[in-house]
């Protein structure tokens, strides 16, 4: 259960803003993050780590001289958006490029590609190196579908440490990479884990039973079976591990591995170490030498009581890396040398929002735009009152977080849009501001294709002419293939995608037979609804929700749902503006 939180909405800007001031000689806050306090030398590749918050000291606790450069921090169980990812880039930025290094997650994966864009069209070097540790997500023959979980710190380790010895962009990418290839996790949990505000866990575990190979986010376990003993699980987490064995590490005779023993939440560090005590036998026997073992909390989900094991394969280059001296909030290991407290090496934080200017619009097109924010309007009551009932949706084979992110992504779209409104703006430029700040403001993979739908409709609109159906239908098509393709997503994978599909198509039938906009709306509104329940007897084939595919046979996707309901609610609001 999380107890203490003010409002949920607002919990992660409130654990930023307290994280920062608790180490406010470590790191500074940026929007979107935290960056190292201590200004990089001129010159040198910066290393952007990031993920969704509920994991600390993952991924904040991580920044610090000798390890991450900055971290991008989304809000609960969702990634940071493109452009606090870029917002920490920029401030983090040394002359030297940015590698960015994330767990493989849709959401992270279309975030930070976005903001790798982004920051090239300005010139900016940028690489990413995806970690793909847990074993349980994948067989070693799709390894690259792989999740991140506490695998990422040897990774994030290897190259804060190449960069913070001079090594170029090239080279730091090349030994995270190696790092990447040569790591494997596996996890248990006791438990589920509770969002703030959420009377109940995002899943169920039986007393008496564990669920092995669950995800940092919540996602249930692969199985549930007996609870084991301390000894009885060293044994089933080192024996699966060394099955795994990366084939660049050879044969585990005499091989020297870094060791990671982490608590996902509420396994105290105690119960840690009468773990850690038969995994170090274990090992041992089978003859390998550890090398600097990490017995703590490293990424957690909450309150979860479950705990990983990591094994890292060394050569020479990346030993040294994983003994290089390293000082962050949550992550010391032997002495960094130079001073700490010059004030010339305080870092400078550039303004990194680009502020978005409002041409106004004509005024046929600032009518529209008036019906687009009630529109808007109308979608938040509707994602307000269903929240809840999205969450536990999305938490039979995910997160749990839908509902919440739609929530606060209307918020700042709602707000985003009145701002527009205001400055006069047209129906276009009214969706684009609208559709950035949902992004900024949501995170996750929900938030960044709900800024792709509503930009790609604006760019339809434009600032001039009132829609007339065949337009509208336009826009929502370019939507869906915009969605499409950032979102790597077809119809049948159990997304948004299977309503936007038939929604687009019925928009552009009823366009095609000379229907208004009122009536075509509402007929492909009522395709809309249809096909989201229809997502119920499908099988995801990508997200997160892949790995447990066969537990949400039966339950529509919440993605498909949520899209399927402001549809409806923006029906009511076209007939009423064009009555």
């Amino acid at each position: 259960m999380t107890y203490l939180f003010n409002q949920p909405e607002t919990f992660v800007d409130d654990m930023i803003e307290g994280f920062a001031a608790a180490y406010r000689n470590h790191v500074l806050p940026v929007d979107g993050g935290v960056i190292r306090r201590h200004k990089t030398k001129a010159g040198q590749v910066a290393v952007v780590i990031g993920g969704g918050s509920g994991h600390y000291p993952a991924f904040g606790g991580l920044v610090g001289q000798g390890l991450a450069h900055g971290a991008a921090m989304g809000n609960v169980f969702a990634s940071p958006s493109a452009q606090q990812i870029c917002n920490v880039a920029l401030a983090a930025d040394a002359g030297g490029g940015i590698v960015f290094c994330y767990g493989n997650y849709a959401g992270d994966v279309l975030n930070f590609n976005q903001a790798q864009e982004r920051l090239q069209t300005q010139g900016m070097n940028v690489r990413a190196v995806v970690v793909t540790d847990d074993i349980a997500s994948a067989p070693p023959a799709e390894r690259h579908l792989r999740r991140g979980i506490a695998g990422t710190l040897p990774v994030f380790k290897a190259a804060g440490a190449a960069a913070d010895a001079g090594k170029s962009l090239d080279e730091v990418c090349r030994i995270a990479t190696e790092a990447n290839t040569r790591v494997r996790t596996l996890g248990v949990a006791f438990s589920g884990c509770t969002l703030p505000g959420a009377q109940q866990p995002l899943f169920d575990v039986a007393y008496g039973k564990m669920a092995v190979g669950m995800g940092i986010h919540g996602e249930p376990g692969l199985h549930q079976t007996d609870a084991l003993d301390a000894n009885s699980l060293a044994e089933l987490l080192v024996d699966k591990l060394l099955q795994d064995i990366p084939p660049v590490a050879g044969q585990p005779e005499g091989a020297r591995v870094g060791v990671i023993l982490n608590s996902l939440g509420s396994v105290a560090q105690e119960e840690l170490f009468v773990v850690y005590r038969r995994v170090d036998q274990l090992l041992r026997e089978r003859g390998l030498v550890i090398v600097e073992p990490v017995v703590d909390r490293v990424i957690t989900s909450f309150d979860m009581a479950g705990v990983s094991l990591t094994l890292f394969w060394l050569n020479d280059e990346l030993e040294h890396c994983w003994l290089a001296p390293a000082d962050t909030p949550a992550f010391r290991r032997g002495s960094i040398s130079g001073p700490l407290d010059n004030p010339e090496q305080i870092a400078v934080i550039p303004s990194a929002i680009i502020q978005q200017h409002v041409t106004a619009g004509s005024r046929e097109s600032q009518k529209t735009a008036a019906a687009i924010l009630a529109a808007l309007e109308s979608a938040a009551r509707i994602i307000n009152a269903q929240r809840e009932a999205l969450g536990r949706l999305d938490a039979v084979a995910g997160d749990g977080d839908h509902g919440i992110g739609m929530q606060r992504g209307l918020a700042a779209a709602v707000d985003a849009a009145g701002k527009a409104r205001d400055a006069q703006a047209g129906a276009g430029t009214l969706l684009m501001v609208a559709g950035n700040a949902w992004a900024a403001r949501a995170g996750g993979t929900s938030g960044a294709l709900w800024g792709v739908m509503l930009r790609s409709l604006g760019h339809e609109l434009g600032d001039v002419n009132t829609p007339d159906t065949a337009t509208v239908a336009a826009g929502v098509a370019a939507a869906l293939r915009e969605v499409m393709q950032r979102g790597n997503a077809q119809p049948g994978d159990k997304t948004l995608v299977d309503v936007l599909q038939p929604f687009s198509a019925a928009l552009e039938r009823a366009a095609t037979r000379g229907a208004s906009i009122t009536d075509a709306w509402k007929y492909a509104a009522d395709i809309a609804h249809d096909a989201a329940q229809q997502t119920r007897d499908l099988l995801p084939r990508i997200g997160r929700a892949r790995p447990h595919a066969e537990k949400s046979i039966g339950t529509p996707d919440p993605g498909a749902v949520s899209l399927a309901l402001i549809i409806g609610a923006v029906s009511a609001v076209i007939h009423g503006h064009c009555a």
